[in-house]
């Protein structure tokens, strides 16, 4: 998996996060380092449809949190991928 969009969703699923607790986040969960430009560009389109928003914050990193439309979304996305994953785990037990 290295959607950004799901993995930044999958970051928020647990909890608020400024951009760079993101990528460091993403790192150790799923071994992929999002440079600067692929994370702020997938935020944006992200906060686009609606899927995170920003939350205030008195600090110079704006945090995020993900919406209901983004868990939802995320929730589907993840269904599909673990379908794929059980088919092909199956198929590789069966040769």
């Amino acid at each position: 998996m290295s959607d950004p969009s799901l993995l930044i969703l999958s970051s928020l699923a647990g909890g608020d996060k400024h951009g760079y607790a993101m990528m460091v986040d993403i790192e150790q969960f799923a071994g992929i380092r999002l440079g600067p430009g692929t994370l702020y560009g997938a935020i944006t389109r992200l906060e686009a449809l609606g899927w995170i928003r920003p939350v205030g914050s008195m600090e110079r990193r704006q945090p995020y949190t993900i919406t209901g439309g983004g868990r939802r979304h995320l929730r589907s996305e993840l269904a599909k991928l673990n379908l794929v994953v059980r088919i092909g785990l199956g198929r590789l037990e069966n040769v």
